[in-house]
C-alpha cells in the first residue's frame, strides 16, 4: 500500500468508526479482566465464573428497572452494590472454606458456581434476550442508540456512555490501588502473603474485597454490554473473551488487562470490518472476529507465557 493509499485509509470514516468501537469494546474487556486479575492476584485464582456475573449484572439492571421500576439513578449504583455484596458472600461462603485445599478444587467450584447462576438466572428471569430499557438520568441518555458526529464520525450514544464509564472506573480503581491504604494493603498481599501477614494485613479481607470488586466491575460491563447488545445468557461469553486478554496483558498485571483489552477490542472490530467480508465475499462464514482473540491467546501462550507485563516466575527443580 503507498503513502497516498495509506493516508486515505486512515482517514476514512468507516476507519475511524471502527476504530473507536475497537476502543469501546476494549475498555469494557478491560474492565471486566481487571475483575479476573485483581481475584487471580490475590488468592491465585482463575475464575471460571466472571462471565457469569457479568451476565448477572445485565439482567439484574434490567430487573430493577422494568419489574421494580425503579429509577436509572437509582438502579445502576444498586446493580453495583448487590454485586459487590454478592463478591464478599461467595467469597465467605465459597472460597474461604476451600483455603489449603488442592487448586483443581477451587478451579472446579468457580465452574460450579458458573452453572449455578446460569440456572439461578433462568429460573429467575425469562433467559431470552432482552433490551436494556432507554431511560434517562435527567438530561442525560447514557443507554441511547441514537448518534452524534464527532469528527465526522457517526457514533452511538450508548457507545460513547460505554467508554466515559470504562475509563471512569479505571481510572478510580488505579487510584484506589496507588493512594489508598486498602489498594496499597491489597497489592502487598499480591506481591508477598507472608510478608503482608508479617505487616499485619488481613489477607482474608484482601481476598474478600477482591472478589467484592471483581462483582462490581464485571456487573459495570454487564450492565453497558447488556445495553449495547442486549442481555441475554449469552453475554457471559464475554467472560470467555477475557481469557485472551489477560494472557495477552499477563494474568497479574492490571496495566496488562488495560492494554489486553484494547489490542484484542481493536483486533476483533478490524477483523469484523475487514477481513470477514472478504471471507464472505470468497464463500467462507463469518463471524473470525470472535477466533481471531483466541488464535492470538496460542500464540502468545507458545511465544511469551506470561503475557506482555507479567512476571515470568522461575522454579527451581
Amino acid at each position: 500500500m503507498d503513502l497516498p493509499s495509506l493516508a486515505f485509509f486512515l482517514l476514512e470514516t468507516k476507519f475511524r468508526q471502527v476504530t473507536i468501537i475497537g476502543l469501546v469494546v476494549g475498555s469494557l474487556y478491560a474492565l471486566v479482566a481487571i475483575g479476573f486479575v485483581l481475584i487471580y492476584k490475590a488468592s491465585q485464582v482463575v475464575n471460571f465464573a466472571q462471565g457469569e456475573f457479568v451476565m448477572l449484572g445485565g439482567f439484574l439492571i434490567v430487573a430493577m428497572v422494568t419489574n421494580y421500576h425503579l429509577p436509572l439513578a437509582v438502579a445502576f449504583p444498586l446493580t453495583l452494590v448487590v454485586g459487590a455484596l454478592l463478591g464478599f458472600a461467595i467469597e465467605r461462603g465459597m472460597l474461604r472454606p476451600l483455603i489449603g485445599k488442592p487448586l483443581v478444587a477451587v478451579v472446579m467450584a468457580t465452574i460450579g458456581l458458573a452453572q449455578v447462576i446460569r440456572g439461578a438466572v433462568a429460573v429467575l428471569w425469562d433467559p431470552t434476550t432482552k433490551a436494556v430499557p432507554r431511560v434517562s438520568i435527567g438530561p442525560i441518555k447514557p443507554f441511547s442508540t441514537e448518534t452524534i458526529t464527532i469528527l465526522d464520525t457517526p457514533i452511538a450514544q450508548i457507545d460513547l456512555w460505554s467508554l466515559a464509564f470504562a475509563v471512569l472506573f479505571i481510572v478510580v480503581l488505579t487510584l484506589f490501588f496507588k493512594y489508598t491504604r486498602t489498594g496499597i494493603a491489597m497489592q502487598a498481599v499480591a506481591d508477598d502473603q507472608q510478608a503482608a501477614m508479617a505487616m499485619g494485613i488481613s489477607v482474608r479481607r484482601v481476598f474478600a474485597i477482591s472478589w467484592a470488586i471483581a462483582l462490581l466491575v464485571a456487573s459495570v460491563g454487564g450492565i453497558m454490554w447488556g445495553a449495547r447488545q442486549g442481555v441475554d445468557l449469552n453475554l457471559a461469553f464475554l467472560g470467555l473473551l477475557v481469557f485472551p486478554v489477560v494472557i495477552l496483558g499477563g494474568l497479574e498485571s492490571l496495566t496488562g488487562a488495560i492494554v489486553g483489552g484494547v489490542i484484542i477490542g481493536l483486533i476483533q472490530n478490524f477483523t469484523g470490518a475487514y477481513i470477514n467480508p472478504s471471507l464472505q465475499e470468497a464463500g467462507y462464514g463469518g463471524g473470525f472476529e470472535f477466533v481471531v482473540p483466541f488464535l492470538v491467546l496460542i500464540v502468545i501462550l507458545m511465544l511469551r507465557p506470561h503475557g506482555l507485563f507479567g512476571r515470568e516466575h522461575i522454579e527451581r527443580v
